[in-house]
């Protein structure tokens, strides 16, 4: 029997991921089965649960590939040490391009939401979102680095302050389809300063 490439391993888990993120941006997470997810796919039933063994898992590495892409956006910005102010505009286009079509955070508020009443979601939220505050951590130490922040400066707490402001963004941007970017760097500007 010859052996399946790795090439082929990936496509399919891409399918089911696929399917899977249709699903849920149709029905929701919490009313979407496996029979569901296995149906959009056009698997077989064992083909699904040869790569994911619960709808847990495949929510799981969704959250993955939303928190990754984001993640290693924050690091490369946080990798040219530019100004607090200047990082969120960066961070910003990574938002916008990522609540069009095709972006990743319609899922992400699918995912928000099902963690409010599912401990095993919760979980996986806490855990990947955790990481992604820790990369927006690294920005605020870059800033009292360079003299832009005070040394006495919180840095846990402005970075809580920092990450607030992304999911605040795209929120209004995927249920409101405002405010812009510029509007929005300009509020930020006006709330704390030149």
């Amino acid at each position: 029997m010859p052996r399946v490439s790795e090439d082929h391993l990936t496509a399919r888990r891409e399918q089911i991921l696929a399917a899977a993120r249709a699903c849920f941006l149709r029905k929701g997470l919490h009313n979407t089965s496996m029979q569901d997810l296995i149906k959009e796919a056009g698997l077989s039933v064992g083909a699904v649960y040869r790569y994911f063994k619960s709808k847990d898992e495949i929510i799981a590495a969704i959250a993955d590939g939303v928190v990754g892409g984001i993640q290693a956006a924050i690091d490369r910005i946080a990798s040219r040490r530019l100004s607090l102010l200047e990082s969120l505009r960066l961070l910003l286009d990574v938002i916008d391009a990522q609540t069009g079509p095709g972006g990743a955070l319609p899922i992400a508020l699918h995912i928000w939401s099902e963690a409010m009443i599912d401990p095993a979601i919760r979980t996986i939220a806490h855990d990947r979102y955790s990481a992604l505050r820790g990369s927006v951590r690294v920005l605020v130490e870059h800033a009292v680095e360079s003299g832009e922040l005070p040394p006495e400066t919180d840095v846990d707490d402005v970075a809580g302050a920092v990450f607030a402001l992304l999911p605040g963004y795209a929120l209004q941007r995927l249920l409101l389809g405002n405010p812009d970017k510029e509007s929005f760097l300009r509020g930020v500007r006006t709330l704390y300063g030149p």
